[in-house]
């Protein structure tokens, strides 16, 4: 899945998915974040954009505790999902600018 990042400031991937996996495990557990199978593929800070995997079974689970995201640290942040798609490949033919 495509996502788009709103926040001030600079942070690295690894923030990010700190965040993310925080989002899952308090919203599903450890059995559910275990389920959703997550894995970075692509992070633009520049952009403020990610590519997230996901399992398709998981997939709802990880749209909703996207959504659950508010703060990144003391930073206000939301994330935003653009694009889900069956492959990696198409989902960057279908994203890109």
């Amino acid at each position: 899945m495509a996502i788009a990042i709103e926040s001030d400031g600079s942070f690295g991937s690894s923030e990010f998915m700190e965040v993310v996996w925080g989002a899952v495990l308090k919203l599903y557990g450890e059995c559910g974040a275990s389920r959703a199978g997550l894995s970075l593929i692509d992070f633009d800070i520049e952009k403020k954009s990610a590519v997230l995997r996901t399992g398709h079974n998981a997939l709802e689970m990880v749209r909703a505790a996207l959504a659950s995201i508010t703060k990144l640290g003391s930073r206000p942040m939301a994330v935003h999902v653009l694009a889900v798609s069956g492959t990696i490949k198409s989902l960057m033919r279908n994203t890109a600018p």
